[in-house]
């Protein structure tokens, strides 16, 4: 499977953007582990990269293409660099938004649990059924 050249450009545009540059990173090319059979055991698609200015290292095996593990790995180098550049995390931010989320709906439910415990239709009829 190939890359959307468009889609390489973006993530080249913003390494530039980052200021990473490839003579700065540490790229190899490693055996997978996992499921994927024959596969992933007997070639290298996975990818390692290490960038020297930071120390951040990253390991792909999300595919069992390499062009496609070696695109995921340079998004996530550049995701990483960005994160710790402006100190934002967007991953940790994810994890705020679902955890905001879940409080809510446990609100919600709290709000229908402390009823007389029957639903919308028996609470109609007071005795709970048709008699």
């Amino acid at each position: 499977m190939a890359i959307n050249p468009q889609k390489q450009q973006e993530l080249e545009e913003r390494l530039g953007a980052l200021r990473i540059r490839r003579e700065e990173v540490v790229e190899k090319f490693v055996r997978s582990a996992g499921p994927g059979g024959q596969k992933v055991n007997k070639t290298s698609s996975a990818v390692y990269l290490r960038h020297l200015p930071t120390g951040i290292e990253i390991k792909m095996q999300q595919d069992r293409s390499q062009a496609v593990n070696r695109f995921l790995a340079w998004r996530l180098l550049a995701d990483k660099v960005e994160a710790r550049q402006t100190g934002k995390d967007p991953q940790a931010e994810e994890v705020e938004r679902v955890r905001k989320q879940k409080q809510r709906r446990r609100r919600k439910t709290r709000g229908k649990e402390k009823g007389d415990g029957r639903g919308k239709r028996e609470a109609k009829y007071k005795g709970g059924g048709h008699e």
